[in-house]
C-alpha cells in the first residue's frame, strides 16, 4: 500500500522508472518506507540544483510547461530538464521519436549528453510529438530551453507545422501598456553645418527605415528569443543592430531574417582586434561537456579547498599471496586485483575512522553513515568516477565485478546517474602507468582522495634478523598519498586513517575481521 501511494505521488504508474527507483534498497538506519520517499524527495530536490551528494532526480522527470498560445490548440512544451545536479545545458544527441509519433510514459524521447554521461529523456505524459523545436546534434542547450512540443490528438499536430518558440512567447507576454498622452514633440534641431558633398550610398546599402529602435542605440541589453539567437548565430548576424518588433522590443526570429534580407550592418565594433594565432602546425579540439565540468570542478577544489598531502610506503608481500591464492580458486569466473583490495581497506579504513568520511557544508560537517567509494576511471572523454556503494559491506569479489562493470560502462559513456553522482571518498591509481607516486585533487565535496602508487620491489632492512642473516631483504612495496580537506579532516586524524589503512593492507586478515 505504502508503494502504491508512493508511486502515485511521484510516478504515473507502478512500472514507471521513477517507481522503479521506490524498491531500491532502504539506507541504513532509515524505514523502507521512509527510505524510498526519501530517494523520491532527492530527486526531486535535484531540479533544483542539489548539491553533489544529493542523489539525481532520474532520466524520466523533465521540465513541462503548459500552454494556450492564441490560435494554436492546447500543448505542452517540453523544456530542457536538469539530468544531474551540475547540468546548466546539454547536447541532443539522438533523437528516438519523430515529429507525428505517438509517446507514453517511459518512452525515451532523446539521448541527452550531459556533463557526466549520455542520458536517455524519458517522456511523463502521453500524446502526439507534434513539433521538434531543437534538431539533432544541437549542443549546448540550457537548462529549461523549449525543446520540443506535445499535444493530446494527432489532429492537433498540423497547427504546428511552422511554430516557433517566439510564437508562444510572444502570445503569452502581456502587451506593451499605452502612453497616457502624446508628449509634445521636440524643437527641431539647428541646421547642420554645410559639409562636403559626397556620393550617394547605393540604395541596397541603407538601412530599411523602422518606427522601432535598435537595442544598440538605446544602450540597453540586447533581449531576443532563443530562435532568434540560433538563426543570427547561423546567419551571422550581430544582434546589437536588429530592431525588435515583439512585446518590449523583443527581437524575433523573423527579425534577425528581415535584417539580413535587407543587406544592412550590425554597428561596427571598436574593441581592439586579437591578437594572430601562433604560427605552426597545431589542432584545435573542441571542448566537451565532460571536460569542461571535469576543469570546472578541479579549478574549485584546487582553489577553494586547503589540500594537505599524507604519504606512506606499504609492504604488499602478503597481500600479493593473498590474491593468487584468490584468484587460483576463481576457475576463471573472476580475477581480483590489487586495486580492489585497496578499495576494501579503504573502505573498512574510512568505517573506523568515521571523521574522514565526512564533507564540509560550510555550516555543517556532514558524517555520513555509509562508505561509497568513487573509483577513478579514465575515458576518452576524460575522468569520470563511478561509485561502488557500501564498499565496507562488499567482499573483494564483489567489489571487483562491480569495478570491472562500472569500468565498462563509463568507457562507452552509458553510466546511469546513481552510478556516478555522489560517493564519499575517492581512489585514484595510476600504478598500471609505472607512476610511483603522485598526489590527487580532491573531488569536491568529500574530505579525501587516495593516490596510489605502482607496487616495485626495493630493498629494506630486515626486522631482527637471525644470526647469520642478511640483515636486509627484499620486499614488495607501494607508496600511497593521501590528499586530505583540512576543514574537515586535521592533520592527525588525517595520519591516524592512512596508519589503519596500512594496517588492513599489511594484514589483509583483517579485512576479515
Amino acid at each position: 500500500q505504502h508503494q502504491g501511494m508512493a508511486s502515485r505521488m511521484i510516478g504515473r504508474r507502478v512500472g514507471s522508472p521513477m517507481s522503479k527507483l521506490l524498491v531500491a534498497a532502504p539506507r541504513r538506519g532509515m524505514g523502507t518506507f521512509s527510505r524510498r520517499l526519501a530517494v523520491a524527495a532527492k530527486g526531486l530536490a535535484s531540479q533544483s540544483r542539489a548539491p553533489t551528494m544529493c542523489r539525481s532526480m532520474p532520466a524520466s522527470f523533465s521540465l513541462i510547461r503548459r500552454s494556450m498560445s492564441s490560435g494554436l490548440p492546447p500543448h505542452q512544451i517540453l523544456e530542457m530538464p536538469a539530468l544531474s545536479p551540475t547540468m546548466e545545458k546539454g547536447n541532443i544527441a539522438k533523437w528516438l521519436v519523430k515529429e507525428g509519433g505517438i509517446v507514453s510514459p517511459g518512452d525515451a524521447l532523446c539521448d541527452v549528453e550531459t556533463d557526466k554521461a549520455t542520458l536517455p529523456w524519458e517522456s511523463v505524459e502521453d500524446g502526439f510529438v507534434a513539433k521538434i523545436l531543437v534538431p539533432e546534434g544541437t549542443q549546448d542547450v540550457k537548462v529549461g530551453s523549449p525543446v520540443a512540443v506535445i499535444v493530446e490528438n494527432e489532429s492537433e499536430i498540423a497547427a504546428f507545422a511552422n511554430y516557433q518558440p517566439s510564437d508562444a512567447q510572444a502570445a503569452e507576454a502581456p502587451a506593451p501598456a499605452a502612453p497616457a498622452a502624446s508628449a509634445p514633440p521636440p524643437p527641431p534641431p539647428p541646421p547642420p553645418a554645410p559639409a562636403a558633398p559626397v556620393a550617394p550610398a547605393p540604395a541596397a546599402s541603407q538601412p530599411q527605415a523602422s518606427a522601432t529602435f535598435t537595442q544598440a542605440q538605446a544602450g540597453g541589453r540586447v533581449v531576443a528569443s532563443p530562435l532568434a539567437r540560433r538563426t543570427a548565430s547561423s546567419m551571422g548576424v550581430n544582434l546589437a543592430g536588429v530592431s525588435g518588433t515583439g512585446p518590449n522590443n523583443r527581437i524575433l526570429a523573423e527579425d534577425v531574417k528581415e535584417f539580413a534580407a535587407s543587406g544592412a550592418s550590425a554597428p561596427v565594433s571598436h574593441a581592439q582586434p586579437t591578437s594572430a594565432p601562433p604560427a605552426g602546425d597545431y589542432e584545435d579540439v573542441p571542448v566537451n561537456n565532460i571536460r569542461k565540468v571535469i576543469a570546472t570542478r578541479l579549478l574549485e577544489s584546487k582553489t577553494t579547498i586547503p589540500h594537505y598531502y599524507l604519504s606512506i610506503d606499504v609492504r604488499v608481500d602478503d597481500l600479493v599471496k593473498v590474491r593468487a591464492e584468490i584468484n587460483a580458486e576463481s576457475n576463471g569466473e573472476y580475477k581480483v586485483s590489487l586495486n580492489d583490495f585497496v578499495i576494501k581497506a579503504a573502505a573498512l579504513a574510512m568505517r573506523r575512522v568515521p571523521a574522514m568520511n565526512s564533507s564540509w557544508l560550510d555550516s555543517v560537517v556532514r558524517k555520513y553513515n555509509y562508505v561509497d567509494m568513487c573509483v577513478a576511471v579514465a575515458t576518452d572523454n576524460g575522468l569520470i568516477t563511478p561509485i561502488v556503494s557500501d564498499a565496507d559491506l562488499r567482499g573483494v569479489v564483489s567489489i571487483s565485478n562491480a569495478v570491472r562493470d562500472l569500468a565498462a560502462k563509463a568507457r562507452v559513456n552509458k553510466l546511469a546517474p546513481h552510478e556516478f553522482q555522489g560517493g564519499t571518498f575517492t581512489i585514484s591509481n595510476l600504478g598500471m602507468f609505472g607512476v610511483k607516486q603522485f598526489a590527487a585533487i580532491i573531488n569536491p565535496p568529500q574530505a579525501g582522495i587516495l593516490a596510489v602508487g605502482a607496487v616495485r620491489k626495493e630493498v629494506i632492512p630486515r626486522e631482527n634478523p637471525a644470526e647469520g642473516e642478511s640483515e636486509t631483504e627484499i620486499a614488495t612495496m607501494m607508496s600511497v598519498t593521501v590528499s586530505c580537506d583540512h576543514r574537515v579532516v586535521d592533520g592527525a586524524v588525517g595520519a591516524q586513517w592512512l596508519q589503519e589503512f596500512k594496517r588492513l593492507v599489511e594484514k589483509p586478515i583483517l579485512m576479515l575481521a
